[in-house]
């Protein structure tokens, strides 16, 4: 995509807001709150290239540097801007809320990219109509976790929200702890969530539930406006995006952790970082969440409640079209989900070429790991070095008594592939990532900030950009926790 020129200013966005065209009640119109003395933490390039922008525009002292400042503070809005808190519901932990909405975010407004839009979606911006018992504010902690998190799935191929920015300000905010007060500015094409047609569909609005589908497809799926059935076309497409979605953080170990309706996309992004995880030692039925005791949202819980999410969303769809068809667009998600993960994990096996005997050849590998308690990505990574260093990282890695075993088998099946070894590690090294947002790396990196030290921060998003490339000097980035480390388990509030 051709970036803008590095003269451009902040205050150049194109604006389209679409969204604010929609019926009144789907949104509220909220200015942000001002806070005490904000200053940016760090810029994401990854954020600032998805806008157009060379991120040189945001250089030490520019001008549309303190103009994002000021954005984020809640001391300004940019022209063509139209802050509005967004209505919706949702099932949380499988029990419907109507009293959903944004409570501690914005949609400031939608910007028109080179290549299409973007939601410029304040987090922290205050208290809405749809605070309940909230306060509206972000904290430090969450908001580096999530800016995090958006940097490495994007690291990863995965679809995710990204952010521009964060900033911390002087604001004390009463968590689990007094703690400082932050902003996120969130990037999507879209906030739109299951939970929106869930709650035009409860409330029997139809015709504005049509009006919610026209505004997907038109700004998001315009292919999808020729089809003889639109809404069910929509849902078809949202149901394979998500089964691909949720296949790929299963491939790559991630736990969401919070997978209510409305934490989820209807674009298939990853959307709403709390309380997730990525895997350190390998535990199918990890549960980071420690509000979640019946363990609803684990890791091997994942795919089952994408499909209960997704039938969710197609009942909300079923006053536009026909119960059957939907039901038939929803038997795609198993085999969409079950081939993009064989596919992922067939790439950090190193195997090129589909075999009958793949599936279980991976779930074979997994077990190893779970029983070997070993870590999940340096297992991966050790597999890669396996044919050249004989092994030695490997077994250091997975002190398994079946490795022989299996590594006899993968032996075998490798002989049906035609890269040599050097050209295999090469391609498994290229889709197994080296660094990670693990749970105590980003712990540091939120220790260090809150001291007033961001130089982690920074070094370790970057890192994130490019995952699968070692740097040198950057080995303590790439390490696992201690063996003795317990699990870290976090809250809602994370």
């Amino acid at each position: 995509m051709p970036l803008r020129e590095v003269a451009m200013t902040l205050d150049a966005l194109r604006f389209d807001n679409a969204w604010a065209r929609l019926p009144n009640d789907f949104f509220t119109r909220v200015s942000p709150a001002a806070w005490k003395n904000t200053r940016l933490v760090d810029i994401s390039p990854r954020g600032a290239r998805a806008l157009g922008f060379d991120p040189a525009l945001f250089n030490d002292d520019s001008p549309s540097r303190e103009t994002l400042r000021q954005v984020m503070g809640g001391e300004t809005v940019l022209s063509g801007m139209d802050p509005l808190a967004q209505k919706y519901t949702g099932h949380q932990f499988g029990v419907y809320n109507p009293a959903l909405g944004d409570g501690r975010g914005l949609l400031l407004g939608e910007v028109e990219a080179d290549d299409g839009f973007w939601d410029l979606h304040l987090k922290g911006a205050g208290q809405t109509p749809y605070s309940r018992f909230g306060d509206g504010r972000a904290v430090l902690r969450s908001t580096i976790r999530e800016y995090l998190a958006g940097e490495a799935m994007a690291g990863l191929g995965i679809p995710t929200t990204l952010a521009l920015a964060l900033s911390i300000n002087d604001e004390k905010v009463q968590r689990e702890r007094v703690e400082p007060g932050a902003t996120l500015l969130r990037l999507a094409p879209s906030h739109v969530r299951f939970g929106h047609f869930e709650w035009l569909y409860q409330a029997r609005r139809t015709e504005d539930l049509q009006r919610l589908v026209e505004h997907v497809i038109t700004r998001h799926r315009p292919a999808l406006a020729e089809c003889e059935a639109p809404a069910e076309a929509l849902f078809g497409d949202t149901v394979v995006r998500t089964a691909r979605l949720i296949a790929a953080w299963q491939a790559y170990g991630f736990v969401h952790a919070v997978m209510n309706t409305d934490n989820m996309s209807i674009l298939g992004l990853t959307l709403d970082y709390g309380p997730y995880a990525f895997m350190d030692r390998y535990d199918p039925t990890l549960v980071p969440n420690h509000t979640d005791t019946s363990g609803r949202y684990g890791f091997d819980q994942q795919p089952g409640v994408g499909l209960w999410n997704l039938s969710v969303l197609g009942q909300s769809l079923t006053p536009l079209a026909d119960p059957e068809a939907l039901r038939t667009q929803l038997a795609e998600y198993e085999p969409a989900l079950q081939q993009e993960y064989a596919r992922l994990m067939r790439a950090r096996l190193g195997l090129e070429h589909v075999q009958d005997g793949d599936a279980q050849l991976v779930q074979d590998w997994l077990t190893l790991l779970a029983d070997a308690g070993a870590d999940y990505h340096r297992a991966f990574r050790a597999l890669g070095e396996w044919a050249l260093d004989e092994g030695a990282w490997l077994h250091e890695e997975v002190p398994a008594d079946g490795l022989a075993a299996w590594l006899s088998r993968y032996q075998k099946r490798l002989e049906d592939e035609s890269r040599d070894a050097a050209s295999r590690r090469d391609a498994m090294q290229a889709v197994n990532p080296l660094y990670v947002p693990r749970t105590h790396l980003i712990q540091q990196v939120i220790e260090a900030a809150e001291a007033g030290d961001t130089a982690p921060l920074s070094e370790f998003r970057a890192l994130l950009e490019d995952p699968f490339t070692p740097q040198p000097g950057m080995e303590h980035w790439a390490a696992a926790p201690a063996p003795e480390a317990s699990v870290i388990c976090l809250s809602c509030s994370s």
